[in-house]
């Protein structure tokens, strides 16, 4: 028998929603941000080099077809019978007219075996009639909105050029939710003069709102950002985890946040040839290991210091 992991996987929800196996398949669809047109600002988080999480095969240049046939083909020779989940990932995907969104989504879905959506976005990109059209298309297939909330406090996404504030993304998070669309909030923990006092607040917050999903990584330098160049100025404004240190953070989020939520993951890998630091040299899947194992060794699990009507003392 399968042991129980102490943490809710998100392999767990989708496997509620299907009866077989389904794999993303990232998409870059050409968008942009409001913060890189000059809408709200210029160049973009101060984090932000999208090559750091677009695989090889997701190429502007393409189709969205092509694109999906590019990553089938890359994943259906280990499970043919596998199905696939369109991954709207590269910059804002919600930030176009709604008559082009739509057009994109239902070119994604109408493609041979793909069974769904997830759409990553900014919490202050999601007009209402695109939210109508997501909750009526819930009710036919799987869509999942993912929201780059980033942090919960407001110095810190001022000081990242993130251009949008928390209670934006309380906002955005809430309207969802109450269409009945799954839900996702997405966290870097490590932004810069953030304390572990305010990454465990911000699991205490997230774990107030009608979550379904929460996605975590490690502050990475990446090359070609303007938080590298700061980096390369001032060291000394960044606290760059250890690996031991990061996955006791990762086991110590974890126990205040709310038991309900599905956690898709702990860190993201960024290519090599793209990242100043933390050089970890260990792939997703490996660092998850070690995150369970400390689980088990500190005989803990999401939610311990969580109460519903509160959170527990230490």
């Amino acid at each position: 028998m399968k042991e129980q992991k102490p943490y809710r996987d998100f392999s767990e929800f989708l496997l509620q929603k299907f009866s077989y196996k389904v794999q993303k398949i990232s998409i870059n669809a050409g968008f942009t941000c409001p913060n890189r047109d000059g809408s709200k600002g210029r160049g973009g988080c101060t984090y932000c080099n999208n090559q750091s999480f677009s695989p090889g095969y997701g190429k502007p240049t393409k189709t969205i077809s092509e694109q999906l046939a590019d990553g089938i083909e890359f994943f259906s020779h280990k499970y043919p019978e596998m199905k696939y989940l369109a991954y709207f990932q590269s910059y804002t995907n919600t930030y176009d007219s709604v008559e082009k969104l739509i057009a994109m989504y239902e070119e994604a879905l109408a493609y041979p075996n793909v069974a769904g959506l997830v759409v990553s976005t900014r919490p202050d990109c999601m007009p209402n009639e695109l939210l109508d059209y997501f909750e009526e298309l819930n009710k036919k297939t799987f869509v999942l909105l993912e929201y780059g909330v980033e942090s919960t406090l407001n110095k810190t996404l001022e000081r990242v050029n993130r251009q949008h504030t928390f209670e934006e993304s309380i906002e955005a998070i809430r309207k969802t939710a109450e269409k009945e669309i799954p839900v996702g909030a997405h966290l870097i923990l490590g932004l810069p003069s953030e304390t572990d006092d305010d990454i465990l607040g911000h699991a205490q917050k997230l774990s107030e709102l009608p979550l379904t999903t929460v996605k975590l990584h490690q502050l990475q330098i990446i090359r070609g950002t303007a938080m590298a160049k700061e980096y390369a100025l001032l060291p000394e404004s960044f606290y760059i985890f250890e690996l031991e240190e990061y996955i006791d953070l990762c086991v110590d989020f974890a126990e205040q946040l709310n038991p309900n939520f599905y956690i898709e993951r702990f860190a993201s890998q960024s290519p090599k040839s793209l990242l100043i630091a933390p050089n970890w040299g260990l792939k997703n899947y490996e660092l998850t290991e070690k995150v369970v194992k400390r689980f088990r060794e500190r005989n803990t699990w999401q939610g311990k210091l969580f109460a519903s009507d509160g959170f527990k003392s230490v």
